[in-house]
């Protein structure tokens, strides 16, 4: 090799070695769509450890996302997921927190799909909350209240359907309790509250499975109120044969019309079709079930409807017949001013008298001085000599 090859091939080599320091090196894991961010680790390792029952830890982790990553796409799951660890807890302390949660949530969220399902677990956590007809109707109550929002505030959501299904098992609760109540009064012979009861228990829940039941003693309670409770009777028998047809008590029902002589109404297409359904698709508890039911602490709603719009209007206070309506305003009566003045004199300058009449004190002390007022009595001014007028007297002129 000549010496020229030789060099030309050092000045090759070199330039190759000095080329190659230039080159970026690969990096051994590079940034990819599918990297795990920080944000997304914590947020997997808090929903791992609450499905395994850990939730203190859990919401610690999710606390630590909540402050550290404010602008995170996880930051309202991780609110959502802090609520759902406090309803797994369960017991008093952690529903009632989990409320507070899903209250916070649907305040700062509003808009998101998950917003429905905050207020239907705020729901549910109330329905297992729920105790007996003939206990403290509180969180019934309280159950009923949250399943409405769900079908007011997101009638669109796919939580509504089931919010009206939860809304038809709390109102056989509450109708049931009613129900109860009325037939302890019909039982004591209070026809008036009795009636007044079960007329505001059909009216207020008519999907109640037992509202041809209350419709029933509802007539019979005022039938014993007199004439005044018959137009009411026959109301409630022709409400019994028109909504409830497949009902037992619809063929007495007519009977009792007829005796009446009443009109006997035709049924309800609409409501004939509901009664089929519901007994077609009807689940009666079995016998264990009825015999262990003392045991349970939760209601019993399996007789509850299965289809019907449920109430969405709060229940009204309705005033029992005997109650008497309250008169009518008494006309007003003369509302000119009385004046006295003296006569002959000018109406105009005499003080205008609020009243004619004396005032009762002033009237026993003008009786109770007797004849010493009589004594002391002056004539009227009007009758008093006029005093004579003094003429001045002349004075003798000064030097």
């Amino acid at each position: 090799m000549t010496c020229f090859s030789r060099h030309l091939v050092w000045v090759v080599a070199t330039v190759g070695i000095c080329s190659c320091g230039f080159k970026h090196a690969k990096y051994e894991n590079p940034i990819t769509k599918d990297t795990q961010q920080p944000d997304k680790v914590l947020f997997d390792k808090a929903q791992h450890d609450i499905e395994r029952g850990h939730y203190e830890v859990g919401r610690l982790t999710l606390n630590t996302l909540i402050n550290t990553y404010d602008t995170s796409e996880y930051l309202a799951k991780a609110k959502l997921l802090v609520a759902d660890s406090w309803y797994r807890e369960g017991g008093v302390t952690g529903l009632t927190q989990a409320e507070a949660e899903y209250k916070d949530f649907e305040l700062f969220y509003p808009t998101m799909p998950e917003a429905a399902e905050a207020q239907e677990k705020i729901c549910k956590l109330h329905f297992a909350q729920m105790d007996k007809p003939d206990r403290d109707p509180n969180q019934t109550l309280r159950a009923e209240n949250e399943c409405k929002q769900i079908i007011m505030q997101y009638p669109n959501s796919k939580f509504a359907p089931e919010a009206e299904q939860y809304l038809r098992r709390i109102q056989e609760v509450l109708g049931e309790s009613e129900m109860r109540v009325g037939l302890f009064q019909h039982q004591r012979g209070d026809w008036a509250a009795s009636s007044n009861r079960f007329f505001g228990l059909v009216d207020q829940y008519p999907l109640y499975s037992r509202a041809d039941e209350a419709l029933w003693q509802e007539a019979d309670s005022y039938s014993h109120l007199g004439t005044r409770g018959r137009p009411k009777v026959g109301e409630a028998y022709q409400k019994i044969v028109r909504d409830y047809p497949l009902s037992p008590y619809a063929d007495q029902a007519k009977k009792k019309l007829q005796e009446m002589e009443l009109d006997v109404p035709a049924p309800d297409p609409a409501a004939l079709a509901h009664m089929k359904f519901e007994l077609e698709n009807q689940t009666k508890p079995g016998m264990l079930h009825r015999a262990t039911g003392f045991l349970r602490t939760t209601p019993e709603t399996s007789m509850a409807a299965k289809s019907g719009a449920p109430q969405m209007s709060n229940p009204k206070q309705n005033v029992p017949i005997s109650v008497p309506p309250p008169a009518a305003p008494e006309t007003a009566g003369f509302n000119g001013d009385v004046t006295v003045a003296p006569a002959g004199g000018d109406p105009a300058a005499a003080p205008a008298a609020t009243s004619a009449q004396p005032a009762p004190d002033a009237a026993k002390q003008d009786t109770s001085k007797g004849k010493k007022q009589k004594k002391n009595k002056q004539p009227p001014v009007s009758q008093q000599a006029a005093p004579p007028a003094t003429q001045p007297t002349a004075q003798p002129a000064q030097p």
